[in-house]
């Protein structure tokens, strides 16, 4: 199926799908922080504070994912636009 035959129902149905699965993976981290807290605390502790640590550092990565996600799909629009316009024809 096209993506751009996907009805706003349809959208809708995984956008909610999609944050169940989020909320539920985010309950699983909590739940295994929480058990990191009750075995061992210091670690626990450590990781609580040095996590805002490690996004930073990360964050650049993510921006330049996104940066050659929207470069990536750009050209693929390009590419497939010839065949769009037959389409539509």
């Amino acid at each position: 199926m096209d993506p751009s035959e996907v009805t706003a129902a349809q959208r809708s149905k995984l956008n909610f799908v999609t944050l169940g699965f989020v909320a539920h993976y985010e309950m699983i981290k909590f739940l295994l922080w929480l058990l990191l807290l009750f075995f061992c605390w210091p670690l626990a502790l450590l990781a609580l504070v040095l996590y805002p640590f490690v996004w930073l550092l990360l964050l650049p990565f993510r921006l330049v994912g996104i940066a050659v996600e929207g470069a990536l799909e750009l050209v693929a629009a390009i590419i497939f636009l010839p065949g769009r316009l037959l389409r539509a024809i």
